[in-house]
């Protein structure tokens, strides 16, 4: 049977295709290509790959699950220490622990039992991830993320009473909904509460997130293909 793992022919490729589209639609947007961070998602994407895209000069990644990053991610952080690893999947507050020693980047900060963890852990272990607080644009009851009349309430909870920095926000549009009138509300809050990135747009929209000012793209199936079911 064949795997839908791409194979190393395919990834330079792919990823040759999706940084040139990121710097058109910068261009377009009348910004510079490398104020665009393309995250490149490896949910399921066996290590060898990940090593293929590295080779290839890509040294930002993000996962969706800890369990599953704990599992691959030690040992390529270690042969490339210049490796920015963010966590775009919900995190639950018995994964902190972990999250915190492995991630660079937390893109899930979303209720306060989860932000009082993450500064208890971090004034514990030292280490400092970038926190981004993610926003459920949509208002949707199966999805994670602080609704959007509640974001700067929540925002100023982390900072005043927790200590920690809210370095930006992160969005994931309903599927069936405009992408354009979330990437617009996002970058509206993030104006309002002062913070500079935005991750938002995935293989199917980040041309009109980067139009809207997306710091972060978080790019998996452009790149990497089809996921494994």
């Amino acid at each position: 049977m064949k795997s839908d793992q791409p194979t190393q022919m395919d990834v330079p490729e792919r990823l040759a295709l999706v940084r040139q589209e990121i710097a058109l639609a910068a261009e377009a947007a009348a910004r510079e290509p490398d104020s665009v961070s393309l995250v490149a998602v490896t949910k399921t994407v066996a290590a060898p790959v990940i090593a293929e895209a590295i080779a290839l000069g890509q040294h930002c990644f993000g996962e969706n699950r800890v369990q599953e990053a704990v599992s691959k991610w030690p040992a390529l952080k270690e042969r490339h220490p210049d490796i920015e690893l963010h966590l775009i999947g919900p995190l639950q507050s018995n994964k902190v622990r972990e999250a915190v020693g492995l991630f660079d980047v937390i893109e899930t900060v979303d209720r306060p039992k989860l932000a009082r963890a993450l500064a208890e852990e971090m004034t514990r272990s030292g280490r400092r991830p970038r926190l981004f607080v993610q926003v459920n644009t949509g208002e949707e009851p199966q999805k994670a993320g602080v609704i959007p009349g509640e974001a700067e309430a929540f925002i100023a909870l982390c900072r005043e009473t927790f200590g920690l920095t809210v370095d930006g926000l992160m969005c994931i549009p309903p599927l069936e909904e405009e992408p354009a009138m979330h990437f617009a509300l996002l970058a509206n809050i993030a104006e309002r509460v002062g913070v500079k990135a935005l991750s938002m747009g995935m293989s199917g929209d980040f041309a009109r997130a980067i139009s809207f000012g997306a710091t972060h793209v978080r790019i998996g199936t452009a790149i990497f293909g089809p996921r494994d079911a």
